[in-house]
C-alpha cells in the first residue's frame, strides 16, 4: 500500500481495512519516494497515468496544471517529481489495484481484504 503518514485519510483507510494486521506492506511515499518501476506497474495495472494522478494536489493550480491538457508522460513525470500528484492510497493486491479514496474503493478494498 502507497500512503502518506501524514494523511488522516490514509490512516482512516489503514484502520477500516486492517491491511497492517492482513500483512500489507506500506510505503510511506513521503519518506520513500515511489520508484519509476513501481509506477510504471500501477500504469499498467490501472491503464494510465491520468488515473493515478490526483487533481486535489496543493500543487495543481498554483502550477498551472488546471489550464493545461497533460500527456500520459507528463502525468508520469510529475507523479514521479512530487509525491502529491498520486492519488491515494494505492494498494496493490495480488492482480488487483485499488486507487484513491473515493467511498467505492473504499468498499472494495474493505470487501478484498476481509476475503483474504
Amino acid at each position: 500500500m502507497y500512503y502518506l503518514s501524514t494523511c488522516s485519510t490514509c490512516k482512516k483507510i489503514l484502520e477500516e481495512t486492517n491491511a497492517v494486521g492482513k500483512g500489507f506492506a506500506l510505503q510511506d511515499i513521503k519518506k520513500e519516494k515511489i520508484t519509476p518501476e513501481q509506477l510504471d506497474q500501477m500504469k499498467e495495472m490501472t491503464g494510465s497515468y491520468e488515473s493515478l494522478f490526483s487533481r486535489r494536489s496543493q500543487k495543481y493550480r498554483p502550477m498551472g496544471l488546471d489550464e493545461r491538457d497533460l500527456t500520459e508522460e507528463e502525468y508520469r513525470s510529475l507523479i514521479l517529481e512530487e509525491y502529491t500528484f498520486l492519488k491515494r492510497p494505492v494498494t496493490i493486491a495480488g492482480k488487483k489495484i485499488f486507487v484513491g479514496n473515493d467511498k467505492k474503493t473504499v468498499e472494495a478494498l474493505k470487501n478484498f481484504v476481509n476475503q483474504s
